[in-house]
């Protein structure tokens, strides 16, 4: 692997964002995981929104979900704080939002939305190298202004959370730890992603389709896509691929 892609992989989970920059910033380091074989599964979100040439109105924000397809339910929170309760260090994986915090291979937090309420305390575990959607270079540059990869692809949590009281056992239930961050918002898109195929576990696809505003002119659809499959990694990320590919959303 060349220089850059290992400087790279050092840094993916390294916060981008300089707490009192002018600019506008959105920042998200998000875990997600399904049950092995039943229809259950979670999304975790450690998030810093900072409004443009608002520095001082910055939040940290937790986000989490959880699905249960066999009882039809499911529960959603959020949680708001000022970044003056935050920690997200820039030459490290460490985070905290008020209570909770994330690091390298565990994650605990509570949050609450009105009468809802969600807690965790899960540990992460995975082997496999971290998955760029967009082509290396890109990650440094002002364009796209939306970046996303997949530090842990096929990671494995164990733990437990509860939602709304009820306590669910988390077992090597499989999904991956995320990071993404932009200085704007992308305009139409829908994101994509599978961590194990019925006929083929171990392999793993990322994939997103975007289009993006310019006043009134909208861009063609892009859709990169990288699939790992049999010791391979298959990427039809570039800019020509990304504008052949067909998607539907």
């Amino acid at each position: 692997m060349n220089p850059d892609g290992e400087e790279a992989i050092r840094q993916v989970n390294f916060t981008r964002y300089r707490p009192g920059q002018k600019a506008g910033h959105y920042e998200s380091f998000f875990q997600r995981a399904n049950h092995p074989t039943r229809p259950l599964a979670f999304w975790i979100r450690y998030t810093i929104f900072s409004p443009d040439r608002r520095p001082d109105a910055a939040l940290g924000e937790l986000w989490a979900v959880y699905f249960d397809g066999e009882a039809g339910r499911h529960v959603a929170v959020k949680k708001e704080v000022p970044f003056g309760q935050c920690t997200f260090k820039t030459a490290e994986f460490s985070i905290r939002i008020d209570g909770a915090h994330l690091g390298p291979g565990r994650l605990v937090g509570f949050a609450t939305s009105g009468e809802r309420e969600m807690a965790w305390d899960l540990s992460f575990r995975g082997d496999a190298e971290p998955l760029f959607l967009l082509p290396l270079d890109l990650y440094t540059r002002k364009l796209p202004r939306a970046k996303s990869l997949v530090a842990l692809p096929m990671a494995t949590f164990n733990g437990w959370l509860t939602a709304d009281g009820r306590r669910v056992e988390v077992a090597n239930w499989v999904g991956s730890q995320n990071h993404n961050w932009g200085s704007r918002h992308t305009d139409h898109y829908a994101w994509g992603q599978v961590a194990g195929f019925d006929t083929h576990p171990e392999s793993f696809l990322e994939v997103a389709t975007a289009r993006l505003r310019f006043g009134p002119v909208w861009t063609p659809p892009m859709t990169p896509i990288v699939l790992r499959h049999r010791g391979r990694e298959i990427r039809l990320n570039h800019l020509c691929q990304t504008l052949r590919a067909r998607a539907r959303l």
